[in-house]
């Protein structure tokens, strides 16, 4: 498919200078461009968190309405801090 992009000057003058460089031609060089942006666009939208839970039953009862400081003042309790 033939078609027409518009770039500035100097990114075209550069990317004429790598492909000769690199003895390619400025067509392949643009495929190749837009098959790794997309290639990586599609990696980060497939990331998923892995899910690094561990057994139990949640909070314990005395802290289940907790705020964070009071956690944090048992979790630092007898720490020095």
């Amino acid at each position: 498919m033939k078609t027409t992009i518009e770039i500035s000057d100097e990114l075209a003058n550069a990317a004429k200078t790598y492909a000769a460089r690199n003895n390619m031609t400025l067509r392949s060089l643009v495929e190749r461009g837009l098959r790794e942006v997309m290639r990586v666009d599609r990696q980060r939208s497939g990331f998923k968190l892995k899910d690094a839970s561990v057994g139990g039953r949640g909070l314990q009862t005395e802290y289940r309405d907790a705020d964070w400081s009071r956690i944090r003042e048992a979790v630092y309790k007898d720490r020095g801090s």
